[in-house]
């Protein structure tokens, strides 16, 4: 009787049918002040509203680092990137900075029976340190490190190479015109974008001046591929439509699956659908914001289509802060206007302070979210490894992630302890008070806010709260003893 009481009171591992499907919409440079249920009012952007309304939109939500690729390295293993050598800003040409024997996010879904994908930017690299062969099929890549399906940007939009991968392939490629790509040493007879810059349709402003490619100025050079090569203006719709394309092929094999969508938008280059083309005062920047927010509706219009909406936990979040002109002239800061990126935190992309980490954060699940929540509760993108294992009954061996699921789904105010922000060096936060040791080389002293009272973090309390830089930084010291 006693064990039969016993076994009634343990958790079963839930059955395929009733595991959620996963949605995760991972924007670009997208910051906490550019949706407009963040407040913003230059663009409207009612499809990642509606998530928000339906579900849950946290105001500490966070990105581990201020830049791209540590910010996904950490996404997808649960393990801080500052831990590891080389997990800093990629060129296109890096190798895979995921060892394919280390447990992953996607790998975990896929032992618990999920059918896993990644659609759009990828940035953490492909193939092994020997270099890679763009010609061939290239291993390790996404698929080695627990997706069944990808279909990918090698790096970012501003880098060389120009072409989608799908499953380690790339697309369209002519075997009559190969690919060659250098990051030092540009090939004879090609345009570029110092010599060649008076007939680019999107001049720069720093860097993006060697291969020229669809009359815009890239990070890299190369050559070939030719019929291979994306049509930037049609990156969006290229994109969502693989999304779909993972979304359907999943419903037909009547199998739960977890989709990574990372949107290119709003990264550099902005070259957004002429469709989208003055849908705000804000130019190309906010017409990125538009198209990213159309991309995010054809997701929820499809979800309902299939009916799988109801049983499908969709989160939508941003990699890093934002960033206004990131090396091209496409008007960005001249018609900002009274638009607020980073809403009322400072910093933006590459900053140590909040608005470099701290982003755009929905949850959306009908089944089990009640709609229209606002949480305060600290959460990070770390967290979804041991979260969503403890979920789906998973692998939660992420050392770095912690379980804080009963957070992401609205029933606790309580998220993680503390956050730790990365931009160069690390920060911690732990309830409001936020500290910054002294920055590299002296630059920067020491800094100690109280968000609560002091959102855009102008007043330095360092000298008036010593006692608590001193547990602080106890606390950090303690978290980075693991490196």
């Amino acid at each position: 009787m006693k064990l039969t009481l016993l076994l009634t009171l343990l958790p079963l591992p839930l059955l395929a049918a009733d595991k959620p499907n996963i949605v995760l919409i991972y924007a670009d440079d997208l910051g906490y002040g550019d949706i407009s249920c963040n407040g913003a009012t230059a663009a409207q952007t009612p499809n990642i509203d509606r998530i928000a309304k339906e579900g849950i939109n946290f105001n500490s939500g966070y990105a581990t680092s201020a830049t791209c690729t540590p910010s996904r390295f950490s996404l997808l293993t649960g393990k801080y990137a500052w831990r590891q050598q080389g997990t800093g800003v990629l060129p296109g040409d890096a190798a895979l900075i995921i060892d394919p024997a280390q447990p992953t996010l996607p790998g975990m879904l896929k032992k618990a029976g999920y059918r896993t994908g990644v659609v759009g930017k990828w940035h953490l690299g492909l193939g092994g340190k020997g270099g890679v062969n763009w010609n061939e099929k290239i291993t390790p890549s996404p698929n080695e490190i627990g997706f069944d399906f990808s279909h990918i940007m090698a790096a970012t939009g501003d880098r060389v190479p120009c072409v989608y991968l799908e499953d380690g392939l790339v697309r369209n490629l002519d075997p009559a015109d190969p690919i060659s790509v250098s990051y030092k040493t540009a090939f004879e007879g090609l345009p570029d974008g110092v010599k060649d810059r008076a007939s680019l349709k999107l001049d720069w402003s720093h860097g993006h001046n060697m291969a020229v490619v669809n009359g815009i100025g890239r990070i890299g050079y190369m050559k070939g591929g030719t019929k291979a090569l994306w049509n930037d203006e049609e990156m969006a719709d290229h994109l969502a439509g693989q999304a779909l394309r993972f979304i359907r092929e999943s419903k037909e094999k009547d199998t739960p699956f977890f989709l990574y969508f990372a949107l290119h938008d709003i990264h550099v280059p902005r070259v957004p659908n002429p469709r989208f083309t003055g849908k705000t005062a804000m130019g190309p920047r906010g017409d990125a914001i538009v198209q990213a927010d159309w991309q995010v509706g054809e997701v929820l219009r499809l979800l309902d289509e299939l009916k799988l909406a109801e049983n499908t936990l969709l989160i939508f979040s941003s990699d890093n802060g934002p960033v206004i002109d990131d090396g091209y002239k496409d008007e960005a800061a001249g018609k900002l206007g009274t638009h607020k990126p980073a809403g009322p935190w400072s910093g933006g992309k590459y900053s140590i302070l909040e608005g470099g980490t701290r982003v755009p954060f929905l949850v959306r699940w009908p089944a089990r979210v009640k709609p229209a929540k606002s949480s305060s509760a600290i959460v990070n993108q770390i967290d979804f490894a041991k979260s969503l294992a403890t979920l789906t009954g998973g692998d939660p061996n992420f050392p770095d992630s912690q379980d804080i699921l009963p957070a992401l789904l609205g029933e606790s105010e309580t998220g993680r302890e503390f956050n730790i922000g990365h931009a160069g060096q690390l920060a911690i936060r732990i309830e409001n008070w936020k500290y910054i040791p002294a920055g590299p080389k002296g630059k920067q002293p020491e800094r100690l806010f109280n968000l609560a009272k002091d959102p855009g973090e102008t007043d330095n309390l360092a000298e008036t709260f010593p006692t608590k830089i001193t547990a602080l930084n106890a606390k950090l010291a303690e978290i980075r003893g693991g490196e």
